[in-house]
């Protein structure tokens, strides 16, 4: 009754418009009541979840991406990308998509790709004829991979939320393979509609132009490989290189790219710091909703529940597919990692997932909901930005889909694209 209860608070509030981070505190307070447990312990796991020492890599990594967004770093990664890609069919999805995975290294968010590439691209590709459900679908899809390529803050989250477990490093590395498929899984659908459209093609710079515009780029991308080169060398934390990454991205900004005043800074911290608060009372309100599926519980009934469907490890990785699928279409993904994580990846160990391969499932499964209606944080920015209803970007996006749930079932039942990689760098 306490799980039934649980559950229909949190879908209810989640139904009338609630915020999910209030929906999930409100759940927890109602069933610590019904429990007849003091209510302070939903407040004391909220301030547990969001106070987790690994947890401060997040806001460090989301202010490093903030100082280098606002820095011009954004506009010199899609100026790179033009040059390599902008030739192909559908030029300028191509470099939306590219300087996705680049800016992806930076920022290692989704949100934040979406806002900074889709910002600058969308408007673009909508002024040279591209429809503008094309040009939403394409940045929004693109955005998907920064939450594979370090320094994603979800697979952060991932090892937080199974208590330390798995290793950060190795899941960074983990999720290159996987992103750079998915890349290219977007582009190919990008050609497809392109080609079918008509959309045009953008000239060629030149051999020369390519090489100054990575030069120029390359104080932005020497970021995304101290980090990863760092942490995997065992030279410093993940929290230490979230550190060293503020640094800088503030040596970056202010000594190379001249574009930071004091203003600048003013805003830019305080923009990190709406966003830090946002996600962290999302973690903590997530946590406790976590610690009652704990003592609920839920985890070894889920696992039950799974071995009892079926023994195969094929049909339970598809059936907590499904499950992700579902979930991310109404639920953010910072609360569905912390609260799937605990439940889910006992199943996965039991039927033999390796728990790295596994947060890779997890987040990019998770993470499709974020372009999926009716919560679809990546999908309401990157309609905002084409100017276009949800509905209109919705009709049109299948193709996307379908390359994002074919790079999903190969992540899922070709381990070594997430395993070969860490193994060969230990």
């Amino acid at each position: 009754m306490a799980v039934a209860l649980l559950f229909t608070v949190f879908a209810l509030l989640l139904a009338i418009g609630v915020p999910v981070a209030f929906s999930l505190a409100s759940a927890a307070l109602a069933t610590v009541l019904y429990l007849g447990l003091p209510p302070i312990v939903v407040v004391q796991q909220i301030a547990a979840g969001s106070g987790a020492t690994t947890l401060i890599a997040i806001p460090l990594f989301i202010f490093a991406g903030e100082l280098m967004l606002r820095g011009g770093i954004s506009e010199r990664l899609i100026a790179l990308a033009a040059s390599l890609v902008g030739h192909m069919r559908g030029g300028l999805g191509h470099i939306s998509v590219l300087a996705s995975l680049f800016f992806g290294g930076v920022s290692g968010s989704a949100l934040a790709d979406v806002s900074a590439i889709g910002g600058a691209m969308i408007p673009q590709m909508a002024a040279r004829g591209f429809d503008r459900d094309f040009a939403v679908n394409v940045s929004i899809s693109a955005a998907l991979v920064a939450l594979l390529v370090p320094p994603s803050h979800n697979l952060i989250l991932y090892s937080a939320s199974v208590g330390g477990s798995v290793s950060i490093a190795d899941l960074f590395v983990a999720g290159i393979f996987p992103a750079l498929l998915l890349t290219a899984a977007i582009m190919a659908t990008t050609w497809l509609i392109s080609r079918k459209r008509g959309y045009a093609i953008e000239p060629f710079p030149g051999a020369r132009q390519v090489l100054t515009r990575l030069v120029a780029a390359l104080p932005g991308l020497f970021l995304v490989g101290l980090i990863f080169i760092g942490i995997r060398a065992g030279v410093f934390t993940a929290i230490e290189s979230a550190a060293i990454a503020v640094v800088y991205a503030l040596l970056v900004t202010a000594l190379v790219y001249r574009r930071f005043g004091l203003r600048s800074f003013l805003d830019t911290c305080a923009h990190a710091v709406r966003t830090t608060g946002l996600i962290l009372f999302v973690i903590g309100t997530a946590a406790a909703f976590g610690w009652l599926l704990a003592y609920l519980e839920v985890p070894a009934a889920a696992v039950a529940a799974l071995q009892a469907v079926g023994h195969d490890r094929n049909v339970v990785l598809f059936l907590i597919m499904l499950a992700l699928l579902v979930l991310g279409t109404f639920m953010d993904l910072a609360p569905l990692i912390i609260i799937c994580a605990p439940i889910f990846l006992p199943v996965a160990k039991a039927f033999g997932v390796d728990p790295v391969h596994f947060g890779v499932i997890l987040i990019l499964g998770a993470g499709i909901g974020l372009v999926t209606p009716p919560v679809g944080s990546v999908l309401f920015v990157g309609s905002a930005i084409g100017k276009i209803s949800i509905g209109q970007a919705v009709r049109t996006i299948w193709p996307f889909y379908v390359a994002e749930l074919v790079v999903l079932l190969l992540v899922i039942y070709v381990p070594a694209l997430s395993l070969w990689l860490p193994a060969v760098m230990k």
